[in-house]
């Protein structure tokens, strides 16, 4: 589980397809305190650490199924991509965001974006399975960020990046087209589920 609090900005080292994708993530972590086996969520993708390096900058490497690739944004990686960042909760830890699973629902796009004053508004257009569960002032998390929607118009909402946002993680250079990873809020997923079947 994860709260949606980015704690690094990594980037990919390299990329190898071996059935499945392997990836190589640079970090500012100290992999020194990270076991074989952790789970990192990496653009709020949750990803099983299997080798761990210092040279010539501290690193992991992942393995990423086609059915992830498929359900997220992944397919758009490539060397230098920045990647949003965040080990594991652990018992007693702040849940300074919302609960995350870190199980990418669908990809969002990226229709609009202004400066208001200092902060940013980006607006998303979410996949028509996964629109129903946005709701005004609730949680989501994009790209493994924990954000709250300000607005919702069908299948468009918005969201306000603050500058503490946009400066400790990758939403600072956000762009129209972007392909967004979406997780929608696990207690909407329940209510419509009782909605539909209670």
């Amino acid at each position: 589980m994860f709260t949606g609090i980015v704690t690094d900005i990594g980037h990919v080292l390299a990329l190898e397809q071996r059935g499945d994708l392997r990836a190589r993530i640079g970090t500012g972590y100290d992999v020194g305190g990270i076991d074989i086996g952790a789970s990192i969520a990496c653009e709020g993708v949750c990803l099983t650490v299997i080798a761990l390096g210092r040279e010539p900058q501290n690193w992991f490497d992942v393995e990423i199924s086609a059915e992830t690739v498929a359900a997220s944004n992944v397919s758009g990686w490539r060397v230098g991509t920045p990647l949003n960042l965040e080990r594991a909760l652990k018992v007693g830890d702040e849940l300074g965001g919302h609960i995350v699973s870190g199980h990418v629902d669908g990809v969002a796009e990226v229709v609009a974006v202004h400066d208001e004053g200092d902060s940013t508004r980006v607006t998303f257009r979410a996949p028509d399975d996964l629109a129903r569960f946005i709701a005004p002032k609730g949680s989501v998390a994009l790209n493994g960020t924990s954000l709250t929607v300000n607005a919702v118009d069908g299948r468009e909402f918005g969201v306000n990046f603050i500058p503490h946002t946009k400066a400790a993680t990758t939403w600072g250079a956000v762009a129209v087209s972007d392909r967004v990873n979406l997780e929608i809020d696990t207690m909407a997923r329940y209510v419509a589920r009782l909605r539909d079947y209670g």
